[in-house]
């Protein structure tokens, strides 16, 4: 049954629905022209342009070969957005654990945090870690600021899955795509890209270089999540069904607030980012939104119906020898992997 929309009432509800507004802001930052110029400079597009040009003809022919009203399974658009993965992984960005001595390039050892100086804010920086050089004829400190300012991170390049993910998304809308901003309540962000040939968000990690690739982090991972909210400049979606297939096996408590209360928090920030959109416009992510929430609950159906697949006549569970296995964790430090 669908949800009514109720207002938050008790602190914590406030607290929460204050937290998805303020986050809410993050994608509109993509939408300044002065940093799509920025982004666009930094990427090399005769090479992504000519990579999407391969693989959309590639994906054309086979096709072609399939039958005369077989479709190509993605458009151009999203060859563009897969060769920008692919490049932005394994050239432009890096990932940082420990960031190496600047003096001696040995390993260093974390000390904690420590207060941003008045440059580090001035370029975003709301809080920066301290490193101090493990070997002992060094013991020089590095600091590593985590920026959450695009065209600072178009500078420095590096990061943890905050940076890749906001770097990636702001560089995704500066070749054209439509992009919204996934947080995670368990401390993770990616990005999702909307297709005009599947005609919905496909899921998009640069700092694992995934693609469609929504059950990565339940059934990959192993972990556990309680809330997955996608915000763009026309809204915020609670996406949650489409990243934990099972509830009962890989869903986290949902305690931050009511269910209704999360669909009223939701519709408050679409009515505050779509104000100003065409009728036109309008419709259309209305429209979308409408066909996003059917394929969501499509999500819990076919869980359900798998579920049942899985007992067997004596009421005991089955297992099936063909399930995918999916990647484990490739970025971040090792413990972080486990």
């Amino acid at each position: 049954m669908p949800k009514v929309p109720s207002p938050p009432q008790d602190d914590r509800s406030l607290r929460f629905r204050n937290l998805l507004v303020s986050l809410s802001f993050k994608p509109t930052h993509y939408e300044n022209p002065g940093l799509l110029d920025e982004a666009l400079a930094v990427i090399p597009l005769d090479r992504i342009y000519g990579e999407a040009e391969d693989e959309s003809q590639l994906l054309q022919a086979q096709a072609a070969s399939i039958g005369p009203n077989a479709k190509p399974e993605w458009g151009y658009q999203d060859c563009v957005i897969r060769a920008l993965l692919r490049w932005f992984k394994r050239i432009f960005f890096s990932f940082v654990n420990n960031p190496p001595c600047p003096v001696c390039a040995a390993p260093t050892v974390a000390l904690g945090m420590t207060t941003p100086t008045p440059e580090e804010k001035a370029r975003s920086a709301t809080r920066v870690e301290l490193y101090r050089c493990s070997a002992s004829h060094c013991r020089a400190f590095e600091r590593f600021p985590r920026y959450g300012d695009v065209w600072t991170l178009l500078q420095t390049r590096r990061g943890r899955c905050g940076e890749w993910a906001d770097c990636f998304s702001m560089l995704c809308r500066a070749v054209g795509g439509r992009v919204r901003w996934v947080w995670n309540a368990e401390d993770h962000v990616w990005t999702e890209v909307y297709s005009e040939q599947q005609k919905r968000w496909i899921h998009v990690d640069a700092c694992e270089e995934a693609w469609d690739n929504p059950r990565l982090y339940t059934e990959g991972w192993g972990k556990k999540m309680s809330y997955c909210i996608a915000f763009s400049a026309e809204g915020a979606t609670d996406v949650t069904r489409r990243y934990v297939r099972d509830a009962g096996k890989h869903g986290a408590d949902r305690n931050r607030c009511p269910e209704e209360v999360l669909v009223w928090i939701t519709d408050e920030i679409k009515k505050l980012r779509r104000e100003n959109l065409s009728k036109e416009d309008r419709r259309r992510v209305i429209y979308e939104d409408h066909r996003e929430e059917k394929e969501l609950r499509g999500y819990v159906v076919r869980a359900l119906a798998a579920e049942i697949g899985r007992i067997n006549l004596s009421g005991q569970p089955t297992t099936s020898g063909d399930e995918q296995k999916l990647p484990e964790r490739v970025s971040g430090a090792q413990e972080w992997r486990e």
